[in-house]
C-alpha cells in the first residue's frame, strides 16, 4: 500500500477514478468547444444566400409546366415550351419594349435570340417582375385573356399589370421597365440543369 507521507495510505482506487472522471469531463467539454469550429467549416445561411449553384432533373418536365427552384433567395421558374409559343414569340416584337435584350443587365451574354434560353423549348427567368418585384403569374396558353384579348402566352402581373412574353420580354406601356432577369446558367446534360454558374468557357 503506498504512503504519501504526509496523511496516511493513498486510496490508489479513488485516485483512479477521480482521474478518468476528470479526463471524461474534459473530453466531454473539448467536444464541445469543438462543435462551434466544426460548424464555422460549413457554408452559412448567409454564403448560401449569396448564391450557391442549384441543380434540377428536368427529365419530367412536361408542355406549359413550370418548375420553380429557389436561387440566392428568387424563385427561378424553368418552363417547358410548346412549338405554338415558340412560333408566336418572332410575331410579338413589335408590342415589346425590348424584344432583342439588348440591356445586358437582363441576362448574361451567351443569351441571345427571341427564345432568350440555350434550349428553346426550355425557359429559364428569374420569377420576379422587374418593376417592384412581385411574383407574377403564368399563363402558358395561347388564348384570350382579360388583359390582352390577343394573348400568346407569358406572364401577367396582377399587381401593377406588367406583361411578359413567354421569354420574359416586357410589353410596351406597362410599368415593368425591363425583361425577366435570366439568371447564369448550364445544362449538365440532357435533363440536368445547373442554375447559378455559366456555362465552361462562356
Amino acid at each position: 500500500m503506498a504512503i504519501d507521507g504526509v496523511n496516511g495510505p493513498v486510496n490508489t482506487g479513488r485516485r483512479r477514478f477521480l482521474t478518468a472522471t476528470t479526463a471524461v469531463v474534459g473530453a466531454v467539454g473539448a467536444g464541445i468547444a469543438a462543435v462551434p469550429f466544426i460548424k464555422s467549416w460549413n457554408p452559412s445561411a448567409r454564403a448560401k444566400l449569396a448564391g450557391a449553384p442549384v441543380t434540377a432533373d428536368i427529365s419530367g418536365l412536361q408542355e406549359g409546366q413550370r418548375l420553380i427552384l429557389e436561387w440566392r433567395g428568387q424563385p427561378i421558374w424553368i418552363v417547358k415550351r410548346s412549338k405554338a409559343v415558340l412560333d408566336a414569340l418572332p410575331t410579338l416584337d413589335a408590342n415589346l419594349r425590348d424584344p432583342q435584350s439588348e440591356n445586358l443587365d437582363q441576362q448574361p451574354a451567351y443569351i441571345k435570340g427571341e427564345t432568350r434560353s440555350l434550349k428553346p423549348e426550355i425557359s429559364v427567368l428569374v420569377g420576379l417582375c422587374t418593376h417592384l418585384g412581385c411574383s407574377p403569374e403564368m399563363a402558358a396558353e395561347i388564348k384570350p385573356e382579360p388583359y390582352d384579348p390577343n394573348w400568346k402566352g407569358g406572364y401577367f402581373c396582377p399587381c401593377h399589370k406588367s406583361r411578359f412574353d413567354m421569354a420574359g420580354r416586357v410589353f410596351q406601356g406597362v410599368p415593368a421597365p425591363t425583361n425577366l432577369v435570366v439568371p447564369p446558367h448550364y445544362y449538365e446534360n440532357d435533363t440536368t440543369i445547373v442554375v447559378g454558374l455559366d456555362p465552361q468557357g462562356a
